[in-house]
Formats: structure tokens, sequence, C-alpha cells
């Protein structure tokens, strides 16, 4: 979608074809997401006001679901596992050390528009603990010392 009217409207049309289902708020979230990337605080007074439902309604779902999310994802999500296995062998450390190297909090997405860092649970890759992903990649066995060099490979890219 190039333009920005352009998503707002199709906002829009995707209220209109829902508003008067029953549960329009989750398929209208989802819908907001794919056009947008994310639902940010406009879109949410948009929807809540399109659906006749109150802002701390459709914020509450939003923050609910680990689906939406309320700022642009970076090119690049990293997700460190802070499920048992992965904490016990240290990966809050591999956390702390990521979010330091790219100068963000958990949550947060890079000025550059490359990475967000996300705190996630378990993975199911307990034998190679800690764990982070990047996108679809699995990173396991790490240490805070690894960071630099696998950020480096990606930002190259």
């Amino acid at each position: 979608m190039s333009n920005h009217n352009e998503k707002y409207e199709k906002l829009a049309e995707v209220i209109r074809a829902h508003k008067a289902q029953k549960g329009a708020l989750m398929p209208v979230l989802q819908e907001a997401q794919n056009i947008f990337g994310c639902v940010p605080l406009d879109v949410q007074e948009i929807i809540a006001d399109g659906l006749g439902v109150t802002l701390s309604e459709v914020y509450g779902v939003a923050t609910f679901y680990s689906q939406f999310s309320l700022q642009p994802k970076g090119k690049y999500v990293c997700g460190v596992c802070l499920g048992t296995a992965c904490y016990v062998k240290g990966s809050q450390k591999v956390l702390d050390k990521l979010c330091e190297e790219l100068k963000i909090e958990v949550g947060q997405t890079s000025e550059d528009g490359q990475f967000t860092v996300q705190a996630t649970r378990c993975l199911g890759a307990c034998g190679l603990a800690p764990v982070m992903m990047i996108n679809d990649e699995v990173f396991g066995r790490l240490t805070p010392d690894e960071i630099p060099g696998i950020l480096a490979k990606y930002r190259t890219a």
C-alpha cells in the first residue's frame, strides 16, 4: 500500500464490513495489523469509534494478545527466551547484552528500524538453552559475548 490515506481508507472498509458482527474487534484488529504493520493509538481510536466500543476495550485486546504490536516492528525481531531452562542458564544476561548493544529496552525498536527486542516464553528448544531467535533463525547455547558478532551479521545484511 503506497500512501498513508489508502491505509486509513482500507481500515474504514474493514470496519464497515465487520461492524454488524458480534465479536468484530478481533478480526478488525487483525486486519488493521496487516494494513499498518502495528496498531498504534490513532488506529485504535478509529477502530473504537467505528465499532462503537471504548478505547480501553480496544487497547485491552491489542495489548493482551502478543500477535498485536503497538509500534512498528524492526526488520529483525530478536526474541530471547526467558523460559525456565534458558533463564537458569543465563538468558537474562544475554537479553541485557542485546538491549545494551542496540541501545533499546525490551519491546522497543531501534532508531534505524532494523531491530526489535522481545522477551519470549519457552521456544521449545530447551536443550539449546539459552536461546534467541532472530526472525526464523535460532541461536542456541548463547553467551552475552556472542551478541555483538551475531548482530554484526544482520547489520551488514
